[in-house]
């Protein structure tokens, strides 16, 4: 019997680099990435990526070293999901959206070794990098330069070297870093990054492998599609697409400005078939005053909050195909989503669209999904009401939380399921709808926030006395935070609601500054004196949605 279950021998760890290997001999002449007026094959992407990996590596970065980069999605952002691990280091992406004070905590957590810049984060870095302890040593700093953006006097000489710089001085022969075991770790991914306390999420090669492989299946992704960047890299590494679009060859438009009338100068310029993007984007799109349909069909995969039914038929009469999906940064991508089926093209429309907004089933990818009480582990009824935790096990879930074995206990159990932390129904059916998010967790324009962050920057206003911020419906953006607060007594002057606004915009991201303030006599409780959030949401749901929200000058530069 032994015989028919061998030992491996000489077995080659799963690593997603190895699509791009493939890429240079199955699509060499092919395009690989069009940026403004630059353009690459396949068999330049690979000899870049190369090179890049070995400059690396000459400069003493070393196996499980962490590189991080901050930049938005242009060229240099792709190379790097490839050069960065194959040089055997782990790629560490960085929001661009956040502040100098929080990209200072997670290149300290992380302990970057090495920081790719964008010219346009230059500055944020060197802030960023000010606050570091006097003792502690700082990264090594490669500035990203771009001919299509101006320069700022002499940024250069605050930096080691220039990307190109670097990447010349590399051997395009270089035999990259494969990974000792498919449980290495490839990427460090934040989930937050706007407390003291990140939660840096490790993946390992096996797990994107899986992820990659599972998204492009999933999503019916034919070889050599034309995918337009609309999803930040820097999101989950865009839900694993820099390694799937190597795996078919697909061609990458690269570009920074997310508005309405480039997506779709940039979709009808160069044809293209795929692309994913937040409902705000989804939302963009669907209100922008295009009157002509599109000349090809675009894929749109969309996910968190479910796209409302009037913005999936504009969206549908426009040219869109639009896919659901739900993942988390501990699962790197897409794994569960909305699997459609035929016989739902014969329903009414407001059907199908209350079908679609469901999360869905499982992908390929997931071992298993299923949605339980907390407290027991036991499966809630199926009947799209009773509520519980969304847990989940299979080969793309995370290996844990960096430097906080607590934190992976607590969401990673025994048996191997993962823990969400979302709350959830499941349908007759076996579809899956998320009801609510724990932690009060806030979902605006793609980014998450957390409550309790807002609300600690609102307590330090000499004002406040009591604070609560939960979610207000937004027409552009999903949700915003609004925030309600109870002012001390006595006060001689009390502040008016854009006071509020302006004292949270110093401490904190934009994009987390609440967009609106309520004031109350008092904030409702439970009889243990907990602030009763729900009776709150509520309340925000009864002011209406907001509007404006591309002309908020706290929210127009988030995009």
């Amino acid at each position: 019997m032994d015989q028919l279950n061998p030992k491996p021998v000489n077995s080659s760890p799963l690593s997603p680099l190895g699509f791009l290997d493939r890429a240079a001999t199955v699509y060499g002449d092919c395009t690989s990435i069009i940026y403004n007026n630059i353009s690459y094959t396949w068999s330049d992407t690979h000899r870049r990526c190369l090179q890049l990996a070995s400059s690396i590596s000459s400069i003493g970065i070393q196996r499980g070293h962490v590189v991080s980069v901050v930049a938005p999605n242009i060229p240099a952002m792709y190379e790097l999901h490839f050069a960065v691990p194959m040089s055997g280091a782990v790629l560490n992406n960085i929001n661009t959206r956040l502040d100098a004070r929080t990209i200072s905590i997670l290149l300290l957590h992380s302990e970057s070794k090495l920081v790719f810049v964008d010219l346009l984060s230059h500055s944020l870095i060197l802030e960023s990098l000010s606050l570091f302890p006097p003792q502690i040593t700082r990264p090594r700093l490669i500035l990203i330069t771009d001919d299509g953006v101006d320069a700022t006097p002499n940024p250069s000489r605050d930096f080691h070297d220039t990307y190109e710089g670097l990447l010349s001085k590399g051997d395009p022969r270089f035999i990259w870093v494969r990974p000792n075991s498919d449980w290495d770790p490839i990427v460090l991914n934040y989930t937050s990054g706007t407390t003291s306390s990140p939660k840096g999420v490790v993946h390992c090669h096996r797990g994107v492998f899986i992820i990659t492989l599972n998204s492009l299946i999933d999503w019916s992704v034919s070889k050599q599609p034309v995918y337009l960047w609309t999803l930040p890299m820097f999101h989950s590494n865009g839900w694993s697409y820099p390694w799937g679009m190597a795996a078919v060859g697909g061609t990458n438009i690269c570009f920074r400005k997310i508005d309405a009338p480039t997506i779709y100068g940039l979709i009808d310029k160069h044809s293209v078939t795929h692309m994913c993007a937040a409902p705000v984007v989804l939302n963009m799109l669907s209100n922008f005053n295009r009157t002509e349909p599109m000349k090809n069909t675009v894929h749109i995969m969309t996910g968190g909050a479910p796209p409302p039914a009037a913005i999936l038929f504009r969206a549908e009469s426009l040219g869109f195909v639009v896919d659901h999906g739900y993942g988390l940064t501990e699962t790197c991508g897409v794994m569960i989503s909305c699997a459609w089926k035929s016989q739902w093209n014969r329903l009414p429309a407001t059907e199908r669209a209350r079908l679609k907004s469901r999360q869905g089933v499982r992908t390929i990818g997931m071992t298993e999904v299923d949605v339980v009480d907390p407290e027991s582990g036991l499966s809630v009824k199926r009947d799209g009401s009773s509520l519980g935790e969304i847990v989940l096990r299979g080969g793309c879930v995370m290996l844990g939380y960096f430097k906080d074995p607590i934190g992976t206990s607590k969401s990673l159990k025994e048996n191997g399921w993962f823990y969400t932390g979302d709350v959830g129904v499941m349908h007759p059916d076996g579809y899956l709808e998320i009801k609510d998010r724990s932690k009060d967790v806030i979902i605006s324009g793609g980014e998450n926030i957390s409550s309790v962050e807002v609300e600690g920057a609102l307590y330090t206003h000499p004002s406040v006395d009591e604070a609560a911020v939960v979610a207000r419906p937004d027409e552009f953006w999903g949700e915003t935070p609004c925030a309600f607060l109870k002012l001390k007594d006595g006060l001689d002057k009390k502040p008016k609601e854009r006071e509020i606004m302006e004292h949270c915009r110093a401490t904190l991201p934009h994009y987390m500054v609440p967009k609106t303030v309520a004031f109350m006599e008092e904030l409702p409780k439970t009889s243990t004196g907990k602030i009763q959030k729900h009776v709150l949401r509520e309340k925000a749901k009864e002011m209406g949605s907001l509007t404006g929200g591309v002309t908020d000058p706290l929210t127009a530069s988030r995009l």
